[in-house]
């Protein structure tokens, strides 16, 4: 249960109302609500007014998980030490540092001695005094004042909710049936609940298929009936079945039960019985439907000749074309017409493949067939896709040729030139005004919608696959302004089994995106900041920080990166994340402060270098953040930013330059459709509930208010 109700304060920022008996207990709670706040955290008015009326054990045993959960949330489960212990002040310079290294070594015959100096020369990363804490966490904090309290210091408010129960089926609905593909965290999210929540309430539709896959992992173990419809939803699942993933990412499949084939067997037969031309869909998976033919054995099971077929087409022993085969004849025919016609009948594909249409549209009669048939289709393709589709079309219009990037399902991104044919961009117009007009169809009509306009940069969350979990993570593209003196990134990582040295570089542009500067463990200072100090080894686990005083700083671009130096990558790693602070220049503290944190991402990926997010100064001389969320493949071993800006510059910058779609662009579009619209700081908030879009959940909503804030983005985009 204690692992529920972390899991529901981290993704929904909700206080499963605890029970218990009644009781007096304000004194507990406004302690409760002090060490909160030395988080950045608070209770909601409600929240403490309900919880003092609990029983004082009722109430300390709720705040112990739900301050595990947030200081989890922010980084502060662990103790964030610094090399230096005074950082940021008495941090040297980087030769006054290596010699001060070097010559501690060489006036003890011992050292120099047991660090192997011979005449080959001298390992610097094997120095005694180099790569490790030559103080203790406690020491650190005691070299350091107090943190100042700001006015500009983070606060997030905590709502309490329902029952444990009606918050994890609450939580469980939105996750199986969001819109939007979920990343790592919320899929584990989805495995947990799903689990939990078996025999309460379920989701009128699952619209992600892999979504489908680890519901119908439970709904098996339980004897009910599975949820598919295609014969790569039972690939899906068997994939799940064998500890994979739904993606169909290689797996090694496992034998399943006798009961597990049964089932797996039934539901393709029933699937193909009911529309053979299904069938066509195995060709897209050939190889896994062999490997899982021979674990089946579907010749044991004669009353289900339909299953069998699925298998004698995976080995080429029965045709069935697919229908996107059917449709490359007419693209290579180049038959616009023809290509139209046939992907009418599958509209998710009509939409997947307009750019092709539109760039090879060349008569007006071609150009209408395409406009009338994505209007007459719109009504069956799902909101991401329209959403997707508009974000495409703009980028293509205002495209002058360059490059284009491209960010797989694990994150790694690379950009190759863009040799596509410009679109015609009356055209292209011409669809993005289909598109608004289904989008708005779809959204509701409301009353009183009420929006906080500090939402408006954060971009639409078409895809959550990408985007790794932790605390105010935005959706790739988004803007987010950076408020305070100090900017401090930070990251903690825990080795798994091997010595792994991770670097927390900062890359400094100028304008033109030309090298300005450097901060990193082989550039301890520069111009406005400072490094902590590298940390070559992580087995109790070890912290770097990079200090940024903004007005000091000349450049236009800061390119935060992680590197992989030597040891476990990311996904190996017992524990890795990455963050950033903000704080004004008087407030002191230590380097590690979980009520300044603005951000914290987990870092997961299969490369060996992270850019998680860029910080951009504008025209008006305000910093802001971009979220990347993307990883670089580097090289197995001593990856520096010295060598890795080659690669990162041009993808980021592909990144900053691009257009993409943002929540503002479904407000404008919901506001058509409301009774009344007021924004959030300009207008009194009525007595009567209203539909609220913004960062976070206001405290002043009246009850019975339809919120939209950051944890519940996906479920604006209409499906």
């Amino acid at each position: 249960m204690s692992d529920l109700v972390e899991l529901i304060v981290r993704k929904a920022r909700r206080l499963p109302r605890p029970e218990g008996g009644t009781g007096e207990s304000e004194v507990v709670v406004r302690q409760f609500d002090a060490v909160l706040m030395s988080v950045g955290f608070k209770l909601s008015r409600e929240a403490m007014e309900r919880l003092a009326g609990r029983d004082e054990g009722t109430v300390i045993d709720f705040a112990v998980r739900v301050l595990a959960a947030v200081r989890r949330e922010v980084g502060d489960h662990v103790r964030h030490n610094a090399y230096f212990k005074d950082f940021p002040a008495g941090v040297p310079d980087t030769m006054e540092f290596w010699t001060r290294c070097l010559t501690e070594t060489l006036l003890d015959p011992a050292l120099v001695e047991r660090d192997g100096i011979d005449g080959d020369g001298l390992n610097l990363l094997a120095l005694p005094s180099y790569g490790r804490y030559l103080h203790t966490y406690e020491e650190m904090l005691a070299a350091h004042d107090e943190l100042i309290p700001s006015a500009g210091d983070r606060v997030t408010l905590l709502h309490l909710g329902g029952t444990l129960e009606e918050e994890a089926s609450r939580l469980y609905l939105a996750l199986a049936g969001s819109t939007v593909p979920l990343g790592e965290g919320d899929t584990e999210a989805l495995r947990l609940l799903a689990s939990h929540c078996a025999d309460g309430p379920q989701p009128a539709a699952i619209p992600v298929r892999e979504h489908r896959a680890y519901v119908n992992q439970v709904r098996m173990a339980s004897g009910k009936e599975l949820l598919a419809d295609t014969v790569t939803d039972v690939l899906r699942l068997a994939f799940v079945l064998s500890g994979g993933s739904a993606d169909l990412e290689p797996t090694r499949l496992r034998s399943p039960s006798r009961r597990e084939r049964k089932a797996l067997l039934a539901a393709l037969d029933a699937i193909v019985a009911a529309s053979p031309a299904k069938l066509g869909d195995v060709n897209a998976h050939q190889e896994q439907w062999k490997r899982l033919g021979e674990r089946l054995h579907p010749h044991e099971y004669p009353r289900w000749p339909h299953a069998a077929r699925v298998f004698a087409v995976a080995r080429g022993e029965e045709r069935a074309p697919s229908f996107a085969a059917r449709v490359q004849t007419a693209v290579d025919a180049r038959d616009v017409l023809r290509a139209v016609k046939a992907l009418t009948a599958a509209p998710g594909l009509l939409f997947r493949s307009l750019d092709w249409l539109v760039r090879s549209a060349a008569t007006e009669e071609e150009a209408h067939a395409i406009l009338e048939a994505v209007e007459s289709t719109a009504e069956h393709v799902s909101g991401r896709v329209l959403l997707s589709l508009r974000e495409h079309l703009v980028n293509r219009i205002a495209s002058r040729g360059g490059h284009r990037i491209f960010v797989n399902r694990e994150s790694k991104a690379w950009t190759a030139p863009d040799g596509r044919a410009p679109l015609d961009k009356s055209l292209a117009w011409r669809l993005c005004e289909i598109l608004d007009a289904e989008v708005t169809r779809r959204l509701p009509e409301v009353e009183h919608l009420v929006i906080d306009r500090e939402i408006w940069s954060v971009a639409l969350p078409l895809s959550g696959k990408s985007s790794p979990s932790g605390f105010e993570v935005l959706p790739r593209g988004s803007f987010s302004l950076v408020e305070g003196k100090l900017l401090r990134f930070f990251i903690y990582w825990r080795q798994h089994e091997e010595d792994t040295d991770l670097d927390l570089s900062a890359l400094l542009l100028n304008d033109d995106y030309t090298y300005g500067s450097q901060l990193s463990w082989t550039e301890l200072t520069g111009v406005g900041g400072e490094h902590s100090g590298d940390i070559t080894s992580a087995e109790d686990g070890a912290s770097e920080f990079i200090n940024l005083t903004l007005a000091k700083l000349r450049h236009r671009v800061i390119i935060p990166q992680v590197l992989v130096y030597s040891g476990e990558g990311f996904n190996e790693l017992a524990e890795s994340f990455f963050g950033f602070m903000t704080r004004d220049a008087d407030q002191a503290g230590a380097p590690f402060e979980p009520a300044t944190v603005r951000m914290k991402s987990d870092l997961r990926g299969s490369g060996r270098v992270a850019l998680p997010l860029v910080f951009l100064r504008g025209e008006d001389g305000e910093w802001r953040a971009k979220w990347l969320h993307i990883f670089l493949r580097g090289e197995p071993r001593f990856n520096r930013v010295e060598t890795t800006g080659s690669t990162a510059v041009p993808l980021v910058r592909a990144i900053v330059d691009r257009e993409y779609l943002r929540v503002r662009h479904l407000t404008d579009l919901w506001a058509t459709k409301a009774a009344k619209v007021t924004f959030l700081g300009e207008d009194d908030l009525p007595s009567t509930p209203v539909t609220f879009v913004g960062r976070e959940h206001p405290e002043a909503l009246p009850e019975g208010s339809q919120v939209f804030d950051l944890t519940r983005l996906t479920d604006l985009i209409p499906s």
